[in-house]
């Protein structure tokens, strides 16, 4: 049986940096790999650049001798390895087909240095048929062969940023290798730190139930933020209507709609299986349709901007608004494929002067490519005509800011519970909020 104790982990973001120092934690010798000069050397320095990694427990790994190096200098040092975790991004092209690009070049930097006996495991979502297609295909120019010379699997990630418990041993791993050998070598790997390690046929059953879990959540937001537009015409409240739907103990399980998807899975992860099934001559309408409406969202959020101005009777044309909240999630530092930039790339087109503020991203880009600095809150609040809430972050004081706030639209139910006065707060999927109504 071999006994893997080496470990090389290519790609140092929200997967790949948590991976990294759970093999070290659980006594392995690892060494990590970036393309990034600048991610190589903040992590050098001892500074983590996600939420989920404080730079205390990053220090203690450089110090208890994890390795960091950058893709140029990484020939040598990923020869003498045991396994090698590929963990780098998968994207989609402005046309939404799956970008291989950086999984193909992990593959290229592996094949300059890979040995026969060498485990290598890709983690990066993608679709079914690209462990051992393309990335295989890649690992094999080196002239060994997957299956006879080396070791080949596919082990998904399963990180949820902002929560560090998703990366602990509790959640469950799965794993499917290209041979019986490849599957049962990579499960006793990742038994290292995960309880339940769950083996799969292939990889391309390990990738395909990768992806269920993420349109899973795509197709159900797109459902419920489908309902919450119905709820705006017919004068309901959403929030109202899935929190009692959710008091049903089994066969339920709760939604909540907003401005959009973010982060680097739920807007990308979708069209991955779309393109997938078209090339067995499968439309899959369904899901790609799902991912529309989500990413029609942001449009959606400008239109009830839109609405709250013409209750002021003032256009947008001009008009001074202020957005809170542009990570994509709340209480973290992630504003990948976040939608407040596309909700700040439309309301400027449309002739907004918009500013925001979040107090975890100091600096933003919107979806056309102009840069922002995060601006203080109380700078927001006294010379913003209107405030849009995109993300409700916990450190604010939110009893203060409607207080404070004189217009407001609210896409994320941040108002529940506090007092607002008429006219003051527009709620997506629940329409004008109440008059010193309480929704505790």
């Amino acid at each position: 049986m071999t006994e893997d104790r080496t470990i090389g982990v290519i790609g140092l973001g929200y997967v790949g940096l948590p991976l990294a120092l759970g093999f070290h934690d659980a006594g392995l010798k690892v060494t990590c790999v970036d393309a990034s000069a600048a991610r190589v050397a903040e992590l050098k320095a001892g500074r983590s650049p996600i939420d989920d990694i404080d730079d205390g427990r990053l220090v203690r790994a450089l110090e208890g001798g994890i390795k960091i190096v950058e893709t140029p200098d990484a020939e040598v040092p990923l020869r003498e390895l045991d396994v090698m975790v590929v963990c780098v991004p998968t994207p989609i092209t402005h046309s939404k087909d799956p970008d291989l690009g950086p999984v193909l070049a992990a593959a290229e930097t592996i094949s300059r240095s890979l040995r026969a006996g060498q485990l290598v495991v890709l983690q990066s979502t993608t679709f079914p048929g690209t462990t051992t297609g393309p990335f295989r295909l890649a690992l094999e120019r080196s002239g060994l062969v997957a299956g006879r010379d080396f070791d080949l699997a596919f082990a998904p990630e399963r990180i949820n940023p902002g929560d560090p418990a998703s990366s602990g041993r509790d959640i469950p791993r799965l794993v499917g290798g290209s041979t019986p050998a490849a599957t049962a070598r990579a499960k006793r790997l990742f038994e290292n730190i995960n309880a339940n390690v769950v083996p799969l046929s292939s990889p391309d059953a390990a990738e395909l139930a990768k992806l269920l879990e993420n349109v899973f959540r795509s197709v159900n937001i797109a459902f419920v933020n489908q309902l919450a537009l119905l709820c705006e015409r017919m004068g309901l409240d959403v929030w109202e209507v899935v929190d009692a739907a959710a008091t049903k103990p089994f066969g339920f399980m709760a939604f909540r709609p907003g401005p959009g998807v973010g982060g680097h899975c739920i807007p990308v992860d979708p069209y991955y299986l779309a393109w997938r099934t078209r090339e067995f001559d499968f439309v899959e309408r369904f899901i790609e349709l799902a991912g529309d409406i989500n990413l029609a969202m942001p449009r959606h959020v400008v239109e009830l901007a839109i609405e709250a101005l013409n209750r002021r009777g003032q256009p947008l044309m001009g008009t001074r608004i202020g957005v809170l909240g542009v990570a994509f999630k709340p209480d973290v530092q992630d504003a990948r494929n976040a939608p407040a930039a596309s909700v700040m790339a439309i309301l400027r087109q449309q002739g907004a002067v918009v500013s925001y503020h979040d107090p975890h991203v100091p600096e933003f880009q919107d979806s056309d490519g102009v840069d922002y600095e995060s601006v203080p809150l109380d700078q927001i609040l006294e010379n913003s005509t209107l405030i849009v809430v995109v993300t409700a972050h916990r450190v604010h004081d939110w009893a203060a800011i409607y207080k404070r706030a004189d217009l407001v639209v609210d896409t994320v139910n941040s108002s529940r519970g506090h007092v607002c006065r008429a006219d003051q707060v527009l709620r997506l999927g629940a329409g004008w909020a109440a008059p010193d109504a309480s929704d505790a």
